[in-house]
């Protein structure tokens, strides 16, 4: 039986520029959407030297969704946070589409991805909406925003706290959650 085949990256017209570009097209099984932020989070680990399962802990905390076939929390692609509300899409497409509406709204508080990368805030630096919402792009970005944390910060959980927000308030409870998820993770 022939496996369809999803080309991260190429859904919805992708440009080929920006970080994404750098790197190869990931691919995926379609059958398999739960393993895409995951695998492109180990990646982004190895390739910035940043410690192991730290951004798919952060992944779980930003766009967690319970797989039930593999009886786990993980980081969803096609996530799109807005108005206090997450939503998770079967496709790049919908979510995609989904932004659109948002911004045909005039709402800019748009979180997107496996990272939930804020388009408000970080948008600038994603060629396009398409690049952001790649899981390679997005994932890329928040890596090397993590990082960039923590050459501030004290430790890498006050970096992951601070990757949330700059509020003790807000970012305490946070940084709390990921601990915990990173310790799951790590078993």
């Amino acid at each position: 039986m022939t496996r369809a085949v999803l080309i991260v990256g190429m859904i919805a017209g992708l440009t080929a520029s920006g970080p994404a570009a750098a790197t190869p097209v990931a691919r995926q099984a379609i059958d398999e959407p739960w393993k895409i932020c995951a695998a492109q989070a180990a990646r982004q680990e190895a390739a910035l030297a940043l410690p192991r399962h730290i951004l798919s802990a952060i992944g779980k905390a930003e766009s967690g969704r319970f797989d039930e076939a593999g009886r786990a929390n993980v980081a969803w692609p096609w996530t799109v946070t807005a108005e206090g509300e997450g939503r998770f899409f079967p496709s790049a497409a919908e979510a995609l589409a989904e932004v659109r509406r948002l911004k045909a709204r005039k709402i800019s508080n748009i979180d997107v991805g496996c990272m939930q990368v804020n388009l408000g805030y970080h948008g600038y630096n994603f060629a396009s909406l398409e690049e952001a919402m790649d899981p390679a792009a997005n994932t890329a970005y928040a890596a090397r925003f993590l990082k960039s944390l923590r050459e501030t910060s004290a430790d890498w959980m006050e970096a992951a706290g601070r990757y949330h927000s700059s509020l003790p308030e807000r970012n305490g409870p946070y940084r709390a959650k990921v601990a915990r998820l990173w310790d799951e993770t790590k078993r």
